[in-house]
């Protein structure tokens, strides 16, 4: 199971960065984000497009941790190790705050 590989590290470094935290955390982001401004569009309460907002943020933590521990398993380079865990750090604060 491809989640499950990806919290225990398994995924290789590029696999678990690009795919996982960058592409698919950020497209879940952008759709709740605009999911919760259609709902205050549309005049919902304001804790539930809270909600809605927040609702991808465990596979946001979940894509922080795989690539984390992709990246003690990573054999290259080791500041590609380091980069990719700083900018999924950034990347996961990005998409939870703004």
């Amino acid at each position: 199971m491809t989640l499950r590989a990806l919290w225990r590290g398994d995924l290789p470094l590029a696999h678990a960065f690009w795919s996982h935290g960058i592409l698919y955390a950020g497209l879940a982001s952008l759709i709740a984000t605009v999911a919760a401004f259609g709902l205050i569009a549309g005049e919902a309460p304001a804790a539930v497009a809270a909600a809605v907002y927040f609702l991808p943020v465990p596979y946001i933590l979940l894509t922080v941790v795989g690539v984390w521990r992709s990246a003690e398993r990573y054999e290259g380079p080791p500041h590609w190790a380091q980069l990719a865990r700083l900018v999924s750090l950034l990347w996961a604060v990005a998409m939870i705050l703004v």
